[in-house]
């Protein structure tokens, strides 16, 4: 993509933290860029203090990015779609814009789970909606919205198989604050998206009942080894579990306090109920619905995942973390793999 193609306007599906960072990212790279959300009030609000202050407050949005609620008006013109909403309404999502969209449209997910319909990637449920010609992307981290908006230094991994696409958009989004990786494996680096939220509830949960750093690093460690168990059984590299997308997304989620899936594990850990722990965060918690997700993958692939499974267990069979903890802790010895 050159300079001049740039205007070619870009909509960013999603006004989270995470959708407005990166439309704000676009947006100061010169793209022009249309943020949608769907709840019309939330959207007047942006309008009016042309910033997105529920969620990344104090951070002005750039002259060139727009907020829209009707998605025609938000799609005309549009060839990139970067789509960052929860992973239960991606498959919604697109079979709302499917009318607005042409055989050109390219998608970009920056989603962190799966289908809770099939469990199914979401770049699946992609192409069974738009067809298998779709040129398609993911964009995963290690990255925190905050730090994208301030714009501090950043690097993220964007995996495609259309070459083409992939060149276009780190045209569209490097600078000398943002970096982009490359890969070819999209079914790791949105893996890894999804594994690493269980993972940091489980370390939330450690650090909440005061386990210590041992424990946090014991946690994301084998947290590794389960995740790249489950991704290569599912097709993915397993370099691409080694780099950024996942041993980089999982450290990120793991040890720091602007993850909402540790801030929930850390609630949980300290005995709050389920329910008033996602309620305190005030967005919604991937690694609930990811959590369920995974076990279900796991079993169909024949995958030993004890951590996600200990996970589970507390978030849907009502087994306390101390009781989960114990069962892992006291698991027969083994050689690490």
């Amino acid at each position: 993509m050159s300079d001049a193609n740039k205007s070619t306007p870009i909509a960013v599906f999603g006004a989270g933290s995470w959708g407005t960072a990166l439309a704000i990212l676009l947006a100061r790279n010169g793209n022009e860029t249309r943020l949608w959300a769907r709840d019309s009030n939330h959207v007047a609000q942006m309008q009016q203090d042309s910033a997105n202050n529920k969620y990344l407050p104090g951070i002005q949005f750039p002259e060139n990015l727009s907020v829209y609620t009707d998605l025609e008006e938000v799609l005309e013109g549009v060839l990139d779609i970067l789509i960052v909403v929860p992973s239960h309404a991606f498959r919604p999502l697109l079979t709302q814009i499917k009318p607005f969209c042409h055989q050109h449209t390219r998608i970009i997910s920056a989603c962190k789970g799966l289908d809770p319909d099939t469990g199914n990637l979401l770049i699946n449920v992609a192409t069974e909606i738009m067809g298998d010609d779709i040129s398609l992307a993911v964009l995963s981290g290690p990255n925190f919205a905050k730090e994208v908006a301030n714009n501090l230094p950043t690097a993220t991994t964007i995996a495609s198989h259309d070459q083409q696409f992939f060149n276009d958009l780190v045209a569209r989004m490097k600078n000398d604050r943002f970096r982009v990786y490359g890969s070819d494996d999209l079914i790791g680096v949105q893996l890894g998206g999804a594994v690493k939220n269980v993972i940091a509830v489980g370390a939330g949960m450690a650090d909440g009942m005061g386990f210590g750093a041992n424990a946090r690093t014991a946690l994301i460690t084998r947290g590794l080894v389960e995740l790249t168990r489950l991704g290569v059984a599912m097709g993915g590299q397993e370099k691409t579990f080694r780099g950024m997308a996942g041993l980089g997304d999982l450290v990120l989620t793991c040890t720091d306090n602007q993850s909402r899936n540790r801030r929930f594990g850390i609630a949980i850990g300290k005995g709050q109920d389920l329910k008033q722990a996602e309620a305190e965060i005030g967005q919604v918690v991937e690694a609930v619905r990811n959590a369920r997700e995974v076990h279900n993958l796991a079993i169909e692939k024949s995958v030993e995942v004890p951590i996600c499974d200990a996970i589970y267990s507390i978030l849907y069979e009502n087994v306390s973390p101390q009781v989960a903890a114990h069962q892992l802790l006291t698991r027969d010895i083994k050689f690490e793999d």
